[in-house]
């Protein structure tokens, strides 16, 4: 009895070893961490105290942040998606899409994504505002199609009823079939609630798995962390700074909805750095928060509310924020992403807000779908509600530039057990070689600036090579830096793939064309 007693004590006193994750961050305890929400920027503890080695196993390492660069004289700019020609691509043409408060066919978060099963883009939409669930489909990601099901015969609605935000979920890592599609749906019952639901296809939907808490704010969404493998309800709460965020996790999808009082924690708001509009001068706030996993990182979509005007709807856009543990978000740059228009007549004039699912990676560009109003002169109503389509690189969120001087960046060490190094360049009119450096700083033979091939061209998806070697696998696991030097171009990403097709094994949001599950495992065949 006293053998085991002695381990046990010993055990029961030992703290909880605390979780590191696939980039070496190691997590805060207690998580989520609990932090008062102010107009300061949100503080990111991993950008302040990074790891001493890096690892880079997971997705393509983009320059959003400083996490990865040790030193640099490239400046880094932040870009903003440009609107298709044809947006909106979906657009209120239905019966059962019109409605006294306003036509309406748009994403309020709802879902974009690609399925691989079905080869097909898929789409969830507000059909009538604030009614009902409605699904397009697209070879294209660009024509839509709304086709008749048999849930209200003759229609393209799923799902019926008063709603607010929802969000359908293409869990491609779930195992059970008739759980592949997961609906949160947000209604009034008669006080505001997210509930749960799970379909085999996406169109139909069983009954309620879970249901929260009732008095959650309108706006409230949830997604999916797949680096830490967690759901997180992103809550609409209220307080001194306007409409701001709580966070909550838990591994399984109705357990999720099952928090208790207090344990939702304090998030992220609006901070002084949102520049407010001149025509209104009011303090901005966080209307709301998608996020998405994107190669190594979560790229947050958040819409930002800069104030109610007396002639028109809510003028939000959507940022684009980063975050490396799931909870804290850089937000360095504050270019929208998808903005509202100034000009009455455009689609979206009123209100811009984001899509579930975040983004798809269709070849070498990233297809944002967002939702756009057109509002109503001299009154806050919202008149036709549609979807529209912004287009981004791939990888394109930030760039760090050269102009016509060579200028450098060194990483910090990182490792590796890939074999073949790739980078995402835009050099047509200049270039960029790369060197790797051992923890002296001094270049390791043969991988020199020397030995390097130049690259001179624009290409999200080009391999380094160097004289005298076959690739990096005698470096594998090994700590080493990187060393690039850029002339007259841009540089958006890097990153050591296992095989000469350069994929990143790095998630790639609501899919694309080409991906055959949540991860980039095909690398150049998705170009084709």
């Amino acid at each position: 009895m006293r053998r085991l007693l002695v381990p046990l004590l010993v055990l029961a006193a030992w703290p909880a070893l605390a979780e590191t994750l696939y980039n070496g961050i190691e997590l805060p305890s207690p998580w989520p961490p609990r932090r008062e929400l102010s107009e300061e920027p949100m503080p990111v503890p991993y950008l302040a105290s990074p790891p001493a080695v890096i690892p880079i196993d997971v997705g393509r390492q983009l320059f959003v942040d400083g996490f990865l660069i040790a030193e640099t004289n490239l400046k880094r700019v932040f870009h903003q998606a440009q609107y298709h020609p044809a947006t909106p691509v979906v657009k209120p043409d239905r019966p059962w899409e019109m409605s006294d408060r306003g036509p309406s066919a748009m994403v309020f978060s709802d879902g974009v994504w690609f399925d691989p099963r079905d080869r097909l883009f898929k789409m969830w939409y507000m059909s009538s505002y604030v009614y009902h669930l409605a699904y397009a489909t697209s070879r294209d990601g660009i024509r839509w199609e709304k086709p008749a099901l048999d849930v209200r015969p003759g229609t393209n609605l799923v799902f019926e009823g008063y709603r607010d935000s929802t969000t359908v979920w293409l869990d491609l890592e779930e195992k059970d079939p008739a759980r592949r599609y997961k609906l949160f749906l947000v209604r009034r019952q008669p006080r505001w609630t997210l509930d749960l639901f799970y379909s085999p296809d996406g169109i139909h939907w069983g009954e309620r798995i879970a249901s929260s808490p009732a008095g959650i704010g309108d706006r409230t969404t949830a997604f999916w962390n797949p680096f830490r493998k967690v759901w997180v309800i992103s809550l609409r709460a209220g307080g001194p700074l306007g409409r701001v965020r709580q966070y909550y996790e838990h591994s399984d999808a109705a357990a999720a909805l099952n928090w208790k009082p207090g344990e939702p924690a304090p998030w992220v708001g609006a901070d002084r750095l949102d520049p407010r509009r001149d025509d209104l001068k009011t303090r901005c706030e966080l209307y709301n928060l998608d996020a998405v996993a994107y190669e190594s990182l979560l790229l947050g979509l958040f819409s930002i509310w800069r104030g109610q005007p007396k002639d028109r709807a809510k003028p939000n856009e959507v940022l684009a924020g980063f975050s490396r543990d799931g909870f804290h978000w850089d937000r360095s740059g504050r270019v929208p992403l998808a903005p509202v228009s100034e000009r009455y007549g455009d689609w979206n004039w009123g209100n811009v807000q984001s899509a579930g699912g975040g983004c798809l990676v269709v070849k070498d560009k990233l297809y944002i779908y967002v939702s756009g109003r057109a509002g109503v002169p001299g009154k806050s109503d919202s008149g036709v509600s549609a979807t529209g389509l912004a287009v981004l690189r791939r990888d394109g969120f930030a760039s760090l530039q050269a102009g016509p001087s060579v200028g450098s960046l060194t990483t910090r060490p990182v490792t590796f057990s890939g074999k073949h190094l790739f980078v995402n360049v835009a050099a047509p009119s200049g270039e960029l070689r790369a060197e790797v450096l051992d923890a002296d700083g001094k270049a390791i033979p043969p991988f020199t600036r020397a030995n390097s091939t130049a690259l001179r061209e624009d290409s999200t998806l080009a391999r380094i090579r160097w004289k005298g070697a076959r690739d990096l696998s005698a470096l594998r696991g090994k700590p080493v830096r990187f060393r690039f030097w850029l002339r007259n171009g841009g540089l958006y990403a890097f990153w050591v793939s296992p095989d000469e097709s350069g994929a990143s094994r790095g998630y790639v949001a609501a899919g694309g064309p080409g991906f055959t599950g949540p991860t980039d495992t095909v690398g150049r065949a998705a170009y084709r």
